[in-house]
């Protein structure tokens, strides 16, 4: 029996579609090394107390490494924490401990494993944008990724978590997209496994969870299969997988935590006037003597004051927040904050990331409105991602590294929205083909 070729042959065929995925992914990968090359001897610089080597992050991995247990997100050394999710501290300390802590090795080994990472979304990316628009389509979405300059950086140039919550939420979501086609319990209790994974990775991706449950047990319902106990198990896993951290975070700190414990400071960090006109608004990370207040006060207590405080201005000055809330609304999808002199000053790029962000949501915009006419179905998991992800960054930071996790599916709805729509066409005969694979599944006989 002939195997299918992955590279042209002698009689001109084309390469087959999983073989230009891998040749994606290689190229993905390529381009990020050569980044890498440029940028990891930047990391270890002692004189900033190493806060390029991950800031947080680092510092936790450092401590890991070090002995010292999940602690001490900040330089000096202090007691356990749970201001940052386990995953990528995890990670970076067993990099540590193998090649050094903040060593050289350890930086080109980092920002290669996220490298790698950033590459294997093209996977997910590829099968999610086949499934709601098409083969062709698929390919130039995963090509996208490939080329994409804030998948590049943020993952060659950056030590933090984006690049394993990319591969781990887009892997998620992907199998959201189609878990109602199976009746398979395991198969829902797998991908409620995947998404409290994520959420060790970055809690936030957690807020589309019950959104994407709803929507993959109403297909699941109308196509007859059995709904409800698939819900139950999917949810139960999730909560399996969040418990020992869950339970860690209590016996540590004597907080109820699920994941990370430092919402209220970020909220009262940025909601609550001008950190550089008043110091006490400033996070323990840039000013000293907030860093001693909550080295004195231990973690618990100073999260809890800052809980406090941040709904007390809150109260008090009701129209900063949300006027502040529509300008990160607007910042997150366009990268405009101030072209001002010092701005553009500090930020060389910031004209550049602009116009890029605009192009990106503009072509968004676009791909949204031709499926809403083509496909409604298949675009409404994209639109709980866009829609309900980024409030936590609305209320917080909008910064478009914590952009990185609905990216890939900010790119696929992109790509709907440039190519010719004789290619999007297609998506009719998609549509057929899920509905013809929903009819057969309400056929077959239950395995539960």
């Amino acid at each position: 029996m002939a195997r299918p070729d992955l590279t042209p042959t002698q009689n001109g065929q084309s390469p087959s579609p999983l073989g230009r995925l891998s040749l994606i992914m290689l190229v993905a990968f390529a381009i990020r090394m050569v980044v890498v090359i440029f940028t990891y001897r930047d990391l270890p610089d002692a004189d900033k107390l190493y806060e390029r080597f991950g800031w947080e992050m680092g510092w936790i991995a450092r401590a890991l490494a070090s002995g010292h247990g999940f602690s001490s997100p900040y330089f000096p050394w202090s007691g356990p924490t749970a201001m940052q999710p386990p995953l990528y501290p995890t990670l970076l300390s067993l990099v540590f401990r193998l090649f050094g802590i903040y060593s050289l090795t350890s930086a080109f080994v980092i920002l290669s494993i996220n490298s790698i990472l950033s590459s294997l979304i093209c996977i997910p990316v590829y099968f999610s944008a086949k499934y709601s628009l098409g083969q062709r389509p698929a390919i130039v979405a995963a090509c996208v990724w490939a080329l994409y300059p804030f998948a590049i950086y943020f993952s060659a140039g950056r030590v933090w978590e984006y690049a394993l919550t990319g591969l781990l939420f887009t892997t998620s979501f992907c199998i959201a997209q189609r878990i109602h086609l199976t009746r398979d319990p395991l198969a829902w209790l797998g991908w409620g496994s995947l998404v409290g994974l994520t959420a060790l990775s970055n809690p936030s991706t957690l807020s589309t969870f019950p959104f994407l449950l709803a929507l993959a047990l109403y297909q699941a319902h109308r196509s007859g299969n059995r709904w409800f106990l698939k819900g139950v198990l999917t949810a139960l896993a999730a909560i399996a997988v969040l418990t020992p951290w869950t339970v860690r975070n209590y016996r540590a700190l004597g907080i109820l935590c699920p994941v990370r414990d430092n919402f209220w400071l970020e909220v009262y960090d940025d909601n609550a006037g001008d950190a550089s006109l008043d110091p006490s608004f400033a996070h323990p990370a840039s000013n000293p003597v907030v860093m001693q207040k909550w080295l004195t006060m231990g973690e618990p207590a100073f999260l809890a004051e800052k809980r406090q405080l941040a709904i007390a201005y809150i109260r008090q000055h009701p129209m900063f927040p949300i006027q502040k809330t529509l300008r990160r609304v607007f910042y997150y999808w366009t990268g405009f904050w101030s072209i001002s002199v010092q701005e553009l000053h500090e930020q060389p790029y910031e004209l550049g990331n602009i116009f890029q962000v605009v192009c990106v949501t503009t072509l968004m915009l676009l791909g949204i409105r031709r499926r809403w006419r083509t496909d409604r179905l298949s675009l409404l998991p994209y639109l709980v991602l866009i829609g309900i992800f980024p409030i936590t960054y609305y209320l917080t930071h909008p910064l478009m590294d914590y952009r990185q996790p609905i990216e890939p599916a900010i790119l696929v709805l992109a790509v709907a929205g440039a190519m010719p729509l004789r290619y999007l066409r297609s998506s009719q005969a998609n549509l057929q083909a899920r509905e013809s694979l929903v009819s057969k599944a309400a056929l077959a006989p239950e395995t539960e």
